[in-house]
């Protein structure tokens, strides 16, 4: 539909389905009409149009917009999407200047709650059924858009999975392995039978130009959720424990028995600093083998070889990176990310309508079906997604107990996107946990301006 057409149908519809939403959309738990009144901008409300801000461009954009069709067609509503690689200091600049835009796509959780705190984003009980956005979605999803008293500001329209663990399906199936190790102590056990084997049992690579070490914190991060869980993640992540806690050391340690046992990683540890990210998976697909497991997001099936992706049900495995199977938390988390849809023009009922469609389990099914993206819904329609894979990882989110955002994402960008990274590189060459962990301590910004 045209963008003129678009405005007629609005024209036509938009007042009944307008009053429709301020007499009822407003009304939900948490906040009454009085309440809904919220952040403005300068744009006109009710007009049928709502503009939208986000960073994911290229594909990703077309697949966004693909997926608007409906949408669009069914309200009327032309919904205008932008994109901008430099996100985070845009939407500043945009509210500051009041030109934000009627809703923002959050690449990460710390930029929207910076933007909730100076009060220009509504808080979603306004507009959305929490209760049955609670139901559908990963325990835990909403905590990182959560303010301390408790108040949401937005809930994911995207999710990217980080604790799986790929193998060739061929080699290690018949080499006997378990294809579902419960535990990191079974998992431990699978890697011993594959270094008897004479077979490295970990593909691994760090490399990333000026963000190498981002995929050492990630496993830093995995081995914190399962070791100690959430409570203690959310302590460490927001600083309320320091990052040189002894629970963080026996986080880097626990890695360590993984990372430096002599055969465990193809290359050895050293060599993952050398090895891009992007390539640490093609030794798997070799004839034969040279490695058998990568633990990365589900992304990294874009970086497998053009024959593998082609057939990426008959060629590749996976499963859940597995939780303890002792100490105080032996639950299943995930450790994943999501760009997170936030209302930045509380009074416009056309935004409403959109941000209720963009945050339920009924967006999106042109991109599931074109590939590359996952619903943060468990009662999202799996038949939507490409490939069985893609189905299986939908399926290890909704079994899953609690969902993490990203630790480094979720910390202050000079320790996050900085001495995190740096550190890990120290730590693989020859600092030990207790060094490394102090120094990115003693980074940590004592405020906001020094973050």
């Amino acid at each position: 539909m045209t963008q003129s057409v678009r405005r007629r149908v609005a024209a036509t519809s938009l007042a009944a389905t307008g009053a429709l939403l301020l007499a009822g959309c407003l009304q939900q738990p948490g906040g009454g009409s009085g309440d809904a009144v919220g952040p403005d901008n300068n744009l006109t409300d009710s007009d049928g149009v709502v503009t939208v801000l986000g960073a994911f461009g290229g594909a990703e954009a077309e697949a966004f917009n693909e997926s608007l069709v409906e949408f669009e067609e069914r309200t009327g509503i032309d919904v205008q999407y932008t994109s901008d690689q430099d996100f985070t200091n845009t939407i500043r600049a945009r509210t500051s200047s009041g030109q934000a835009p009627d809703v923002a796509i959050f690449p990460q959780p710390g930029g929207l709650m910076e933007q909730a705190g100076a009060g220009n984003v509504q808080p979603v009980d306004l507009y959305l059924d929490m209760a049955s956005l609670e139901e559908t979605l990963v325990p835990g999803f909403l905590d990182a858009a959560t303010d301390d008293d408790g108040r949401v500001y937005g809930a994911p329209m995207r999710m990217a999975v980080k604790s799986l663990v790929w193998y060739p399906l061929e080699p290690y199936e018949s080499g006997g392995y378990d294809t579902e190790p419960e535990t990191l102590e079974d998992l431990a056990q699978v890697a011993e039978e594959i270094r008897a084997d004479g077979i490295a049992p970990w593909c691994m690579g760090w490399e990333s130009d000026q963000a190498t070490g981002w995929v050492g914190t990630d496993w830093i991060e995995e081995y914190m959720l399962r070791l100690h869980g959430p409570d203690v993640y959310d302590q460490w992540t927001s600083h309320e424990i320091p990052f040189n806690d002894p629970r963080v050391i026996e986080a880097f340690e626990a890695y360590g028995e993984l990372l430096f046992e002599d055969g465990n990683v193809l290359g050895g540890p050293s060599n993952v600093l050398a090895v891009p990210f992007s390539a640490a998976i093609l030794p798997a697909f070799e004839d034969p083998a040279e490695c058998l497991m990568e633990r990365q997001g589900n992304f990294i099936t874009g970086f497998m070889p053009e024959e593998v992706q082609e057939n990426l049900d008959s060629e590749v495995g996976l499963f859940v990176f597995p939780r303890s199977g002792s100490g105080d938390y032996t639950d299943q988390p995930i450790l994943g990310g999501g760009d997170l849809a936030a209302l930045m023009n509380g009074n416009d009922p056309d935004s409403i309508a959109l941000m209720q469609f963009l945050t339920s389990d009924s967006f999106g099914g042109p991109w599931a079906q074109s590939g590359g993206w996952l619903s943060p819904h468990s009662t999202f329609d799996i038949s939507q997604y490409p490939d069985d894979l893609t189905r299986r990882t939908a399926e290890i989110v909704a079994d899953a107990d609690v969902f993490r955002f990203d630790g480094s994402d979720l910390m202050p960008n000079a320790v996050g996107g900085g001495t995190f990274w740096t550190g890990m590189l120290d730590w693989v060459n020859g600092a030990s946990a207790e060094e490394v962990t102090t120094a990115i301590e003693e980074s940590w910004p004592t405020s906001e301006e020094d973050s």
